[in-house]
């Protein structure tokens, strides 16, 4: 099967996401280079999720999507690389993705929660530190940047944790807490959570709430404060997300903002950070900022 990116279309696009993508806080100029990396990141995100393709055509699929990156390929990844050349970004970040989605093709449980973070590493990070990029912000943001990241991820992860069971046979619940909690895989297929899923449920959004508590202080660090304005929004929705799904039930109803609620909690967050004024100084982790290599 020779198939193009399209074929394999879920037809979600930026407005269907949890959190603010390339929104109107951010400059236009940086908009443009983000959303060319989101329509990348949802067509290659839509391949490794499909639910009928088989596992060669997607791999195939995702390999179209890296020799975009290089020359001639998909064409949303040759739009990105135009774009990643235009401003001088490492295609790097685009590379990592890939293999998170090829990594989904291969693997459908994680025994732990470093297992985990390793797959957010690729599947989550990449997006927070091109944003940066595009920004010039110092990489010494990077460790607060993949907190938050992770912490979406998960947070996804929770809300389709259900769906995700049922239509491609896919966990991201580590297997060692699930056992701890006397819980069952099978139990995702349910129309609602057992006490002990629900247990695993909320163990992994209180691991989450860590996450949210390192990248607590990632916007103060921004020097853009329009950017920075955009990730006080987006850590205020993960906060008051992850808190919900401490005590809701993600398989018998939909644990999401209405989109009032979001836009005042979006408001409120973004008003803080507006009135704080200019960035705290990153804190510096050995080897974080340096440069990537390409590949």
């Amino acid at each position: 099967m020779n198939a193009r990116a399209a074929d394999f279309a879920s037809g979600k696009g930026h407005r269907d996401e949890n959190f603010p993508v390339a929104s109107w806080l951010l400059a236009p100029a940086h908009r443009a280079p983000i959303m060319a990396f989101y329509r990348f990141a949802r067509a290659a995100d839509d391949i490794g999720d499909h639910p009928t393709a088989s596992a060669e055509d997607r791999l195939a699929g995702l390999a179209a999507m890296r020799a975009g990156l290089g020359g001639t390929g998909a064409t949303e990844a040759e739009a990105l690389r135009e774009v990643m050349a235009a401003h001088g970004i490492d295609p790097v970040h685009a590379h990592e993705l890939l293999d998170a989605f090829e990594q989904d093709v291969r693997v459908s449980r994680y025994d732990n929660w470093q297992g985990l973070m390793a797959y957010c590493r690729l599947s989550a990070a990449p997006v927070g530190r091109f944003v940066l990029d595009v920004h010039g912000e110092d990489r010494a943001c990077w460790p607060a940047s993949d907190a938050l990241c992770a912490a979406l991820q998960v947070i996804n992860h929770l809300q389709d944790c259900g769906k995700d069971y049922r239509a491609i046979d896919r966990v991201y619940l580590p297997l060692d807490l699930v056992a701890a909690n006397n819980a069952r895989i099978e139990d995702l297929g349910a129309a609602a959570a057992t006490p002990e899923l629900r247990a695993t449920i909320a163990a992994l959004a209180a691991r989450t709430q860590g996450l949210l508590a390192a990248s607590a202080p990632f916007a103060s660090m921004i020097r853009s404060r329009r950017l920075g304005m955009e990730v006080a929004v987006i850590q205020r929705l993960a906060e008051s997300l992850v808190e919900r799904l401490l005590v809701h039930d993600p398989l018998r109803e939909r644990v999401h903002h209405r989109k009032a609620e979001a836009g005042l909690l979006a408001l409120g967050a973004a008003a803080r950070r507006w009135l704080a004024g200019g960035p705290n100084e990153c804190r510096n982790v050995p080897g974080d900022r340096a440069r990537a290599r390409p590949r």
